[in-house]
């Protein structure tokens, strides 16, 4: 177990679990971060064609799977979460499997933040962020 105060605070949360990947000074901003994780689309771009690939699948592969997992578990056990909420409107637009990734890139990000503010999740701020 670390004995970093963010892993010990995310801990304690009841619907976040830390599973630990690098430092948070690793990261200037969380895009950087669902970069770092591989759950940015991807681009085949040539001359005046954009191609839009899937996600990028780049970094630890068994983070993005636990976020991923983390993710059909909220899905299932907290379907009133303004994060689920916000997917299944995604997953009627694009189907369940890209709202679930959409779901587990924006949680990514949620994480990054509640890591480098140091506060605890906050289900209203995740709703006036997503407005």
């Amino acid at each position: 177990m670390s004995n970093c105060p963010a892993t010990k605070r995310w801990q304690r949360n009841k619907r976040v679990h830390f599973i630990g990947a690098a430092p948070p000074e690793r990261f200037t901003h969380a895009s950087k971060l669902t970069s770092y994780l591989g759950l940015t689309p991807g681009e085949h771009s040539s001359s005046l064609k954009k191609r839009r690939t899937g996600i990028t699948k780049a970094g630890p592969a068994r983070l993005r799977w636990c976020l991923v997992q983390a993710c059909w578990a909220a899905w299932t056990h907290y379907p009133n979460e303004p994060l689920v909420l916000w997917a299944r409107q995604v997953a009627e637009r694009r189907g369940r499997m890209v709202g679930i990734v959409a779901m587990a890139r924006k949680l990514s990000g949620i994480l990054f933040a509640m890591l480098r503010d140091q506060t605890p999740y906050n289900a209203e701020r995740v709703c006036k962020s997503m407005r």
